[in-house]
């Protein structure tokens, strides 16, 4: 598993011909304790037990289609001569931006579909969003990938981290910025801030919001230290996930104040929850029954 530098082999284990790679198994631990997260507090505010495991059902898949759609698109001169390498996710190559765009057009869809609220599920949802990126970014750390410009061993050694994480951040020759890391504790720190938040009983949409803002801030300031950033239409300087970041907290901070302004009675997040609804399937059901005893 470690090589005689001490860096880490990207292969999880094998499976006869078939490799699995520590990337994929760290993006679906973080997948599996978001979802543990999220369902206990959507039982907890009064949703039905199984809307979190119906809504990740497509958004799950359509989540990691968008992350690569996304990276391909900005990254289009390194595929269009290797099409088969569009599917290579194991490879790394994932824009956690697309993943963040799929889902909530998704989520969206469904929320509607199911006539609940979006927002209040995106509020539930916020904390367990960040603790899939906090646990996703040391994906890319196994693919010594996402990383910042070259600094020295002193440096990392002075950050008190552990020598395998220096180790393995040893690229071709020299030492780099472990961005990943950075943006993983900002996650952490940001989850944090937000299970704070769910006492403060926030307007609905404010714990989503906080997100979009914090994660934002953060990752305009970590994208800037990295060295594969992708460029809007591959123009030197202007990083896409830099201008994505800018656009969101604007968004975020404007759709705050708007509400605060214009709603006279806001849904709050701490609101009593309503029982757990069951599926239209079962409702279905119920009138059925009832309707037969009349007769």
């Amino acid at each position: 598993m470690l090589s005689v530098l001490g860096s880490i082999d990207p292969i999880a284990f094998s499976l006869g011909p078939i490799d699995v790679h520590w990337y994929g198994v760290i993006i679906a631990t973080g997948i599996v304790i978001a979802f543990l997260v999220g369902q206990r507090e959507m039982v907890k505010r009064g949703m039905h037990p199984d809307f979190l495991t119906d809504l990740l059902i497509w958004a799950v898949p359509l989540a990691i289609v968008g992350a690569r759609i996304y990276y391909v698109i900005f990254e289009w001169d390194k595929y269009k001569d290797n099409p088969g390498e569009i599917i290579a996710v194991w490879n790394g190559g994932l824009a956690i931006h697309g993943a963040l765009i799929m889902s909530i057009i998704v989520a969206y869809i469904f929320t509607s579909k199911r006539n609940t609220p979006f927002l209040k599920v995106a509020d539930i949802l916020a904390p367990s969003i960040l603790i899939g990126q906090a646990v996703g970014r040391w994906g890319n750390f196994m693919n010594q990938e996402a990383h910042g410009g070259e600094v020295s061993r002193s440096f990392l050694e002075s950050l008190f981290i552990p020598d395998w994480i220096i180790n393995h951040m040893y690229i071709d020759g020299a030492y780099y910025h472990p961005t990943f890391l950075y943006e993983s504790l900002w996650s952490l720190a940001g989850i944090i801030i937000l299970l704070w938040l769910r006492r403060v009983n926030l307007v609905r949409g404010e714990m989503f919001f906080f997100y979009m803002i914090w994660y934002s801030v953060g990752r305009y300031f970590i994208e800037g230290m990295r060295t594969d950033s992708l460029y809007v239409f591959g123009i030197e300087g202007l990083r896409t996930a830099q201008l994505v970041s800018i656009l969101a907290i604007i968004i975020a901070a404007v759709l705050i104040v708007y509400r605060r302004i214009t709603l006279p009675d806001p849904a709050r997040y701490l609101d009593a929850p309503t029982e757990p609804k069951k599926k239209q399937g079962h409702v279905n059901q119920n009138k059925n029954k009832k309707n037969k005893k009349k007769k």
